[in-house]
């Protein structure tokens, strides 16, 4: 692919370890750039106003803290605590002297180096969906998560070359201990895969045992995954103002270990964030401020993204909408607002939709149109969300793999010299002529357009003879061939091994009341 070459990870060398399965028509793995301008909804005037007014926010109203630890680092740092309320206030000097230590970029590296990505400077990765509690697909319905049905997703994922990561557990494995199901949906992410994944920021202990875990399958000291992460959480303010136990537990513990955390409000316009759009984009500016302001207290220049999650609500039902035209502005804003901390951004590919239908597709690209135009670096949730996020959807998956990889196309530069301009072409056609037989066009005719997995373009005729199947039935058929084709990727069998053993013992150990582990180096 040209549009990542003068990224080593581009080089044919690397390439061509990877490619599209046999039986489903996809593009290579690639790391991918965006070199469009971002869409400035707002004026500079504007941002500075949202800007300003969050950090009067934070000074005057202030943020809930809920754990003591995280309080104890914020006072020692100089910001007010009142102990009655837990309520914390910040002064803008010392939120924006900690943000300033914070990277404008940063690395990743994979169990297979060919899957390394980077996070800023203009470069996206697409995550899949994280988080949902039930599966759903055409042949079984929609359904509680299962441990089966999330290793399937998983290896799913693995073979879609167009996303870079999963996304943080595709489907709750309901069928699993609460307390532990950490330790499985991590043993079957880096082993199912070879690609970046993420981890789980309900407390500290489900976040150190990410990076155990992580350690044993890369063979890799603390101090060698703090030079080049590893994994990434998703860290959720409780809107309005408030940071609860479990999530400052795992923004302390990934700080300390080095590991990249996206901060990220969930701000639903009318309902736990003002209905006006300047309004819940001030606060989600606020908590994130205050976020990434502590994660800098904590540990000066631990990567960070500052995450935008702002939408509306249907004000008839109070049901979150997605998708919408509130929705996209407000993506193309939150880049507007990371870019003036200069930091990374986070956004997501969203919709409410209940099934696999048109209302699936036109939310989703009006997300992704949102999040990418925005200048977004991390697309979470890129494929497979469905239901306003509580259902992860095998065939939406393959529809949201199609939507990035036009994306994808649509980002490559339009080449301009004298062989593609074709002058020479244009006149061996002549007025009238046709060029599917001149030289020009049989030279590039393998690669002359992009060729989509999902879609099929024969007429009405020739598509109902050869069974007239919407696009919906064909990605039932291509996750299940991509699923059918899956083959592990390889392992060292002592660190695999290893990792299995840590399981078994750290289970025990949980099960026994000890719910932090002890740190591997």
């Amino acid at each position: 692919m040209t549009e990542a070459a003068p990224n080593p990870a581009m080089t044919p060398r690397r390439r061509e370890r990877r490619v599209p399965q046999v039986g489903v028509r996809q593009l290579p793995f690639a790391r991918v750039y965006n070199r469009y301008k971002p869409i400035e909804v707002l004026s500079a005037d504007h941002i500075e106003a949202i800007h300003r007014a969050a950090l009067k926010l934070l000074r005057e109203t202030g943020i809930e803290v809920m754990q003591e630890p995280a309080r104890r680092i914020l006072k020692a740092a100089g910001a007010e605590v009142d102990l009655a309320n837990d309520r914390v206030r910040l002064d803008p000097e010392l939120v924006e002297g900690a943000i300033a230590k914070a990277p404008a970029s940063f690395e990743m590296q994979a169990r297979n180096r060919a899957y390394d990505i980077g996070i800023g400077k203009g470069e996206m990765i697409f995550a899949a969906t994280g988080g949902p509690a039930f599966a759903h697909d055409c042949d079984r319905g929609k359904r509680p998560g299962t441990y089966a049905d999330m290793c399937d997703y998983l290896k799913v994922v693995h073979q879609l070359n167009v996303l870079h990561q999963e996304g943080g557990c595709p489907i709750e494995p309901t069928d699993l201990p609460a307390d532990t199901r950490h330790l499985d949906f991590y043993e079957a992410a880096i082993t199912t895969s070879d690609k970046t994944w993420q981890c789980w920021a309900l407390g500290a202990y489900r976040a150190e045992d990410a990076v155990n875990m992580g350690g044993i399958a890369y063979g890799l000291s603390r101090a060698e995954m703090k030079a080049t992460p590893i994994t990434l959480t998703i860290i959720n303010s409780n809107s309005p103002l408030r940071l609860d136990v479990p999530m400052c537990e795992a923004l302390l513990a990934m700080g300390k270990a080095g590991q990249p955390l996206a901060m990220t409000p969930f701000t639903l316009s009318g309902a736990m964030s003002p209905v006006t759009l300047a309004g819940a984009l001030t606060q989600q500016h606020a908590e994130a401020l205050a976020m990434l302001a502590l994660s800098q207290i904590n540990e000066p220049g631990v990567p960070v993204l500052y995450g935008g999650f702002t939408s509306n609500v249907d004000m008839r039902s109070g049901a979150p909408a997605f998708g919408t035209p509130e929705y996209t502005k407000a993506a193309m804003a939150g880049g507007q607002l990371a870019r003036r901390l200069n930091i990374p951004y986070r956004s997501s590919n969203v919709t409410a939709s209940n099934i696999v239908d048109v209302q699936a597709s036109y939310e989703s690209m009006m997300s992704l149109w949102g999040a990418i135009m925005g200048g977004v670096n991390l697309i979470e949730h890129a494929a497979g969300w469905m239901e306003g996020g509580l259902t992860a959807s095998f065939e939406k998956l393959v529809l949201d793999a199609e939507l990035l990889q036009g994306m994808r196309e649509f980002l490559k530069p339009i080449a301009v010299d004298e062989a593609e301009m074709a002058l020479g072409a244009i006149a061996e056609v002549g007025p009238g002529g046709h060029f599917f037989g001149v030289g020009h066009t049989l030279e590039r005719f393998e690669h002359a357009f992009y060729e989509p997995m999902l879609s099929d373009w024969r007429n009405y005729q020739t598509w109902q003879n050869a069974g007239g199947k919407t696009g919906t039935e064909r990605a039932n058929l291509i996750w299940k061939e991509l699923l059918r084709s899956y083959e592990a990727p390889p392992m060292d069998e002592g660190r695999r091994e290893a990792l299995t053993a840590y399981v078994a013992k750290r289970k025990e150990e949980i099960q026994a009341g000890k719910m932090l582990p002890d740190p591997i180096d």
